[in-house]
């Protein structure tokens, strides 16, 4: 089942290749790469002239079993504090930490993932201690020393 989740996810990434421009893209440079449906009388890319560009259509997506799944095979759950890491799989999800969240709440976000045995897939270095936990141990050293 793992072979094959990891087969459809190489075919979806291959079929990248298939962009589709919103007309006129190459003439008017405000335009934005953004899909618009063509509504010309006369378009010729609304007529489906081979040479204008293809249309999204069915058949073009990626297969059902791994539809809106992250190149790694994971689903990814978007949290914002460490209470919504309960109930979460690790074989099938994975954790994307929202970009608001402050550095003492990530730490302790990722530290519980860790442990539940998540993927963090915006994982930064952990490295650094809190800054709440730093200034104890210096009030610690300071009393050590007295």
């Amino acid at each position: 089942m793992v072979d094959e989740k990891i087969r459809l996810i190489r075919v979806r990434s291959q079929k990248t290749g298939c962009t589709f421009h919103r007309q006129c893209l190459h003439s008017k440079r405000r335009l934005k790469d953004t899909w618009r449906k063509p509504r010309g009388l006369t378009s010729k890319q609304r007529r489906q002239y081979k040479a204008k560009g293809a249309h999204p259509q069915a058949g073009y997506g990626s297969p059902v079993a791994v539809r809106g799944m992250h190149p790694s095979g994971y689903f990814e759950v978007l949290v914002n504090n460490p209470a919504e890491l309960e109930g979460l799989n690790p074989e099938e999800q994975a954790v994307r930490i929202a970009s608001g969240v402050g550095k003492r709440k990530r730490i302790e976000i990722q530290q519980k993932a860790l442990e539940a045995g998540l993927k963090v897939l915006n994982a930064k270095d952990l490295s650094q201690a809190p800054v709440e936990e730093a200034a104890e141990e210096d009030v610690e050293e300071s009393e050590a020393d007295e």
